[in-house]
């Protein structure tokens, strides 16, 4: 199917310049009450729903590459605040919203050589899916910061030309903010030349984090990266 959707573009535009993964769906519950096709339907849609056009699309884009093309091709992903930053009650949704922010970051190094740039959105925007989760009206006047219209704009300028040396970046979305995440980069380094003892390592663990270490959540991440809270836009 995702074969057949790459080559209708193909054969009714002449060539496949720009791919948008961006298909979704909620089965939102904890983890202690998800069922195994709660968790199988979202990775699928998700997930593999970006794995599959993006490989088809990627075999176009070598293919002219190989023949001597100059390829300036675009692939822009879906990702969300619950895949970068977590979110209670999506395990599922958030696990796949993750794995495409890991795919988006190996696939970029493996196309760059074809003239291929991938790039990856997590977006706050309103839509059918997010209005079912979180009010999200519209102010009556002024600028919308939950406008689709806002995350549009990002696509738009990575998919232009100019943006060939800009590619393997996951970017967060709020209205006018607009952050290029930074994720799973080093931060606390506990290192022992000759390896380490448990024990010793707890306590360099204990002393290093006295009051705990846990995740911020959600809310606290967008706000760390310019957006409000969803309250707050509410």
């Amino acid at each position: 199917g995702s074969q057949r959707l790459i080559n209708t573009a193909i054969e009714a535009f002449g060539g496949l310049h720009v791919l948008v993964n961006n298909a979704g769906i909620l089965r939102d519950r904890v983890l202690v009450n998800m069922t195994e096709d709660e968790w199988d339907a979202v990775v699928a849609v998700h997930l593999k729903g970006h794995f599959a056009p993006t490989r088809h699309a990627a075999a176009y884009w070598r293919e002219r590459s190989k023949a001597g093309e100059e390829v300036r091709g675009r692939v822009v992903n879906t990702s969300s605040p619950s895949g970068v930053f977590g979110n209670v009650g999506q395990a599922n949704y958030g696990a796949a919203k993750a794995g495409i922010a890991g795919f988006t970051i190996i696939v970029a190094q493996e196309l760059q050589r074809y003239g291929v740039t991938v790039n990856c959105l997590a977006p706050n925007a309103r839509t059918r899916m997010t209005e079912e989760m979180f009010e999200m009206s519209a102010p009556p006047e002024g600028f919308d910061p939950l406008d689709p219209a806002n995350v549009s704009a990002v696509v738009v300028a990575l998919c232009a030309d100019e943006a060939q040396g800009i590619t393997g970046q996951v970017i967060h979305v709020w209205g006018g903010s607009v952050n290029v995440l930074r994720g799973w980069s080093a931060d606390e380094l506990l290192a022992a030349p000759d390896g380490w003892d448990p024990d010793a390592l707890l306590g360099e663990l204990l002393e290093r984090f006295p009051d705990g270490a846990s995740p911020p959540g959600m809310l606290a991440g967008m706000q760390s990266a310019g957006g409000r809270s969803l309250q707050d836009a509410g």
